[in-house]
């Protein structure tokens, strides 16, 4: 089931419905909790064995590690949650992964291993609520925060439908607090909530799907020789694609949780206007980048522990990060170019920033651009299917190729370069304001009318269930 689906719009008008009748606090949340629990078992069902695996076992070992003196006890119980989300994180996403790779090393040496047929299928949105309740344990061994006291509260903390499968990864902090207490948005709220997943589905729909996944899906899935010009298009293409697509989600997320009554955090901040990359993952996936802080990269020393050791917490971050991605070493080297952009920005920023003024517009202009066209080029290794496509890609890049193909058509040509040039000139616009804002300022009448605009649009488009492309991570 997603959000961009007739089947979803029917499923969340009867979730609204039992959500504002008059029953008591407590049934409101069983509704939820089943309604999670039907919305994620629409992909598999017996995948939501995972979600009572995973909530079961932390409520335990976060309770337990409260009635425990012993730091030594307390970190045996952090390893019970540890060792089964992310054993079951790994059997799942790495598993095909690691066997191949075992397999690939041990015939460079004469020998031959087959790697066994389990034929192991990815849980949708695994690495997101994994995250999510690791976060719950680790915060309560650390003393962050105490341990749940309502099985039923923390069980909706783990499956709370909205930002299940590709986030928000909400902190316990963020959720938790707001199931205490009934949650019931005003008509002013709702409308809201209601734009929020328009202006989403929008994104997704007709920007992403309609616009620019025609262009970068054929382009990338040609695998052969480009013009640069088309090839550098295409990547740009994903670029507006694999934003609209994940920010859209977020945005339904958002707005779907806000018509509930509920309150989650922002995923995304006009990131392709990021002046840097330090900057770039302030503003884009949020939710995820400071989980990486928190949870990895602080851990590790941070920046504390020398500059040396600084720049080999980043790259591990990145790696990490990579692997988080997808089950693939294409996603490795994707967090690990990342890892040697922060690494050179973070060695240049005493030779370069006292010598420029980034508050004046060329500057800024220059960083910005700069910024966004190496990041593109990252997004190669997200979109191309294989090492050869990546291969074939970045030569067509820079116009080493033989026999170049067009692959684009006139039209399409056109629509990349005005849905990007808008996208990058809103990122630009936005980049110190919330939608909420521009949102205020507008006049109703107007407001209404870029509603309706929006909702024609996506009826034009037809139903697109598309599966989201951060539903593979």
């Amino acid at each position: 089931m997603v959000f961009n689906s007739v089947i979803f719009v029917l499923f969340f008008i009867v979730v609204v419905v039992l959500h504002y009748m008059p029953f008591s606090w407590r049934i409101k949340k069983i509704n939820l909790l089943i309604a999670s629990y039907f919305f994620y078992a629409a992909w598999n069902p017996p995948f939501v064995i995972l979600l009572w695996i995973s909530t079961c076992v932390d409520w335990f070992a976060a309770g337990q590690m409260q009635k425990q003196e012993s730091r030594g006890r307390r970190k045996l119980l952090l390893w019970l949650s540890l060792l089964v989300n992310l054993g079951m994180l790994s059997w799942f996403k790495y598993g095909t992964l690691f066997m191949q790779t075992y397999a690939d090393i041990v015939a460079q040496f004469g020998f031959t291993w087959t790697v066994p047929d389990f034929d192991i299928i990815l849980p949708v949105g695994i690495s997101f609520y994994t995250f999510q309740t690791l976060s719950y344990t680790i915060d309560v061994y650390l003393k962050r925060s105490e341990p749940e006291s309502s099985f039923l509260d923390f069980a909706l903390f783990v499956t709370f439908f909205p930002q299940l499968v590709a986030g928000p990864i909400v902190r316990p902090k963020q959720l938790l607090p707001q199931l205490k207490s009934p949650k019931r948005a005003t008509s002013q709220e709702f409308s809201w909530g209601a734009f929020l997943f328009t202006w989403g589905v929008f994104q997704k729909s007709v920007l992403a799907d309609s616009v620019c996944a025609r262009v970068s899906g054929h382009a990338f899935g040609f695998q052969e020789e480009m013009f640069a010009m088309d090839a550098w298009l295409s990547v740009f293409a994903f670029s507006a694609q694999i934003f609209f697509d994940f920010a859209g989600y977020s945005l339904c997320a958002i707005g779907v949780a806000l018509c509930l009554g509920f309150s989650i955090p922002n995923n995304f901040k006009s990131p392709y206007v990021a002046l840097g990359f330090s900057d770039f993952w302030r503003r884009w996936h949020i939710s995820l980048s400071e989980w990486l802080r928190d949870y990895l990269y602080i851990p590790l020393g941070g920046n504390k522990k020398g500059g040396r050791r600084t720049l080999i917490n980043l790259m591990l971050t990145m790696l990490l990060g990579g692997l988080w991605h997808g089950a693939s070493w294409r996603f490795v080297v994707w967090g690990g170019v990342h890892g040697i952009y922060l690494i050179v920005e973070r060695l240049l920023r005493n030779v370069v920033s006292p010598n420029v003024n980034w508050q004046n517009l060329l500057p800024r202009l220059v960083g910005t651009t700069l910024t966004f066209i190496a990041v593109s080029l990252t997004w190669v290794f997200f979109a191309a299917p294989t090492w050869e496509s990546c291969e074939i890609v970045f030569r067509s890049l820079v116009g080493q190729t033989t026999d170049p193909l067009s692959v684009m058509r006139s039209v399409e040509l056109v629509l990349v370069l005005i849905i990007v040039f808008a996208m990058l000139t809103g990122h630009w616009l936005m980049r110190d304001r919330q939608i909420e804002e521009v949102a205020q300022s507008m006049p109703n009448w107007l407001f209404c009318a870029v509603w309706v605009v929006l909702l024609v649009l996506i009826i034009l488009t037809g139903e697109s269930d598309n599966a989201f492309i951060y539903f593979q991570f």
